[in-house]
This record gives C-alpha cells, structure tokens and sequence, in this order.
C-alpha cells in the first residue's frame, strides 16, 4: 500500500547561515552554486517570488551575502512519491525501537521526499518520536534501529562510531568470480555530481572503511552472487561502493559501476541519483548492547526471496 498518494505534504523550509566562504556572493549566486539540482533561471523566479528570505526579510537576487547572516527558502506544498507503507516492528521496549523497512521507503526526508519516509510513518505510532540511529539507502530493505530516549540515542550512536553496533546484510552481486571470503578496505569520500553538487564514492582520500564479505551462493548461469556483508563502519552507501569497487557492482544499481564510482549518464538522461532504486541489499542482523541493560540484542529480519539462499 502506498502511503499517502495524491496528497500535498506541508511544505518545508530550507534554512543556511552564511559563512566566510561564501560571504561577498550574492543571493542568486548561493542557491545557484550549493543547490545545483534547480537552474540559476528557476531559483531567480524563487526569489523574485518572496520564497527566499535573508535574516526573515524578503530579499534581492543580487543582494550581497555577509558572514553571519541567516537565509531561508521555503518550499510551498508539494506532492512527494508514493512509497511502500507496509513497515513492520522487530523489537520494541521502553529504550528502543527496531523496525523493518521495506525497499522503496527512505529513512530520513531528503530527495523529494518529506512526510513520506519511515522516519515519519514510526513518528506517526509513538508518541516519544524515536530517532534513527542509522540510515538505510532507500532501495534497501531490513533492520533499522530507533532510540526512544536521549541516553539510548547517545550510548547507540557512540557504539555505532565505534564499531560496536554491528550490521550484516545480504547482497546480489554481479560476477561470480570473487573468493569465498574477502575483505574490501577502500576509502569513501565524496565525488562531485552534476544534479546533487556530490555524492559519495570510493577515493584515495577519503574515509577509512571496511567491508568483510562471504559468498553464500554462486549461480553461473545469472553470473551473479549472494553475498553476505558485515560492516565495522558505517560509510554512505558502503556496501554497493565497496562491492563495485572490489569489480562486482550490485545487480541492478543504476549508480554505482565498476570501480565504486558513479555511472555517468547517457547524453540526455538525467544522472542516477542515490535514492534511485533497482538494486537488491537487504540489512538482515543488528548485533548491539542495549543502552539500559547493558545486555547483548541480536535481531534478524529474514530476507526477501531473491536474497534468500536457494536449494
């Protein structure tokens, strides 16, 4: 079921502060550079509009920016995408809440999307407002876990930072040419992207990551492999980065090849975004030491059928 199709959400608004990088730019030129996913023409129609206001005061496009100040665009209400409603509860008690997200859903507002994410569909049944402590991709599907209390939020946080928190997922590969087991150690940071302005790939320069991965099941006629992947670190989008750039992109994401970079688009096409769908990775266990009793908490979510292995 989709969850709230047709409807116009509330609208939102976007708010910066201006710092001594982009001091001495103007308002036109702001929006322009670090929000490339609309034209210079289109943001010039915002602004003339009275959407975008600097320190709460409707502005100019040409007005010049200094350090300190405080901008604001608001969105007027817009109709997101519909997504898969169908969540379910894996775990709940009074510190914490686990649930299982399915594949289509984001986890946090972004990309067009804003009322229409687990974040809000959870926020909807508790009245405490649990707070994710980790995001999935929204093309992925499994275990996300909530904290209901600013002491499990922390403590859950820190043990993710720290590698305590830990995730193992499964994952369709292409190619069936990789080890039983391997690791994958490469570095993530951002690349540059021409609708987002960046997004995240494997870089000589950027974070230190750690994937460790084992083939459950080859099927040499599909050229393709069910992997199971266990992540010390939490980088954005580490598993279908690192798999690509082991030489064996997930099958089926339309952004990451061969190499862990992103795929550039054809002439005319419109560049693959993260959140665009396709590809097959599933959050199946979560391993972590529960904020209040200090015990360990395992919890699975069983996998869909073409990330199950087959007899």
């Amino acid at each position: 079921m989709n969850d709230g199709a047709g409807k116009l959400n509330q609208g939102w608004t976007y708010c910066d502060r201006v710092h001594s990088g982009t001091a001495g730019q103007s308002v036109l030129d702001f929006y322009t550079c670090y929000y490339p996913h609309s034209s210079q023409e289109i943001w010039r129609q915002r602004i003339e509009a009275g959407l975008v206001r600097l320190d709460d005061r409707i502005t100019r496009a040409d007005a010049q920016l200094v350090a300190g100040q405080a901008l604001s665009y608001h969105r007027p209400p817009w109709r997101e995408p519909a997504v898969p409603g169908d969540w379910s509860i894996l775990y709940e008690d009074a510190a914490l809440v686990v649930v299982a997200k399915p594949a289509g859903l984001p986890v946090l507002p972004g990309g067009g999307f804003l009322e229409h994410t687990l974040w809000a569909l959870v926020g909807r049944k508790y009245a405490d407002k649990p707070a994710p402590i980790h995001r999935l991709g929204r093309g992925t599907s499994g275990i996300v876990v909530f904290a209901r209390s600013a002491q499990a939020r922390r403590q859950l946080a820190a043990d993710m930072r720290q590698g305590r928190l830990r995730k193992t997922y499964r994952a369709l590969a292409s190619g069936t040419s990789m080890a039983d087991e391997f690791v994958i150690q490469e570095a993530i940071g951002r690349v540059a992207h021409p609708q987002l302005g960046y997004v995240y790939a494997a870089v000589p320069k950027g974070k230190d990551a750690r994937t460790e991965c084992r083939v459950l099941q080859r099927d040499g006629d599909a050229l393709q492999a069910l992997i199971e992947a266990l992540i010390p670190t939490g980088r954005p989008h580490q598993i279908r980065i690192h798999l690509a750039a082991a030489g064996h992109p997930l099958v089926g994401d339309p952004l990451y090849g061969k190499g862990g970079v992103p795929v550039l688009a054809a002439a005319g096409n419109r560049a693959a975004l993260p959140g665009d769908c396709g590809y097959h990775l599933h959050a199946q266990q979560v391993r972590f030491i529960h904020p209040d009793s200090g015990q360990v908490v395992e919890i699975t979510c069983p996998p869909p059928e073409i990330l199950s292995v087959r007899d």
